[in-house]
């Protein structure tokens, strides 16, 4: 779709593949396919906004990923008028967010379906699933 003269689908092409080149340091899985990427927003310009979570709340590094996800966009996106990462430190994450792309590198490193494993183990303790 364009808006303004500005292909917003194809700049959101261009940030999820910059944002899969953007890594948890921790775990050898990039943000996009991890589900830590709750939105992505394109503007006339054009601007670029990402909403990006973390995996735990306490994570060391939250702050150096919001940094690496902005360098990243702005690489790939010379054009872009302004880019924001925002940290999203309220909306909980979970496995069940990650893309079927990252749960098969999961299960590729793991040697198991991770999220599977997840949800059988929260469904056993709660009932239901964390989503």
């Amino acid at each position: 779709m364009t808006e303004n003269g500005v292909d917003v689908e194809s700049i959101k092409k261009k940030v999820i593949e910059a944002l899969r080149n953007v890594y948890d340091p921790e775990i050898p899985v990039n943000v996009y396919d991890l589900g830590l990427v709750y939105e992505i927003r394109i503007d006339d310009g054009p601007k670029i906004y990402v909403r990006l979570g973390l995996t735990a709340p306490g994570c060391p590094v939250a702050y150096q990923l919001v940094y690496m996800a902005e360098e990243a966009i702005r690489q790939a996106i010379p054009e872009a008028k302004d880019v924001t990462v925002e940290l999203d430190m309220e909306t909980p994450w979970n496995p069940e967010r990650v893309t079927p792309e990252g749960r098969k590198l999961l299960q590729e490193l793991f040697g198991y379906d991770v999220v599977e494993e997840w949800i059988k183990r929260y469904q056993d303790i709660y009932g239901s699933s964390g989503s």
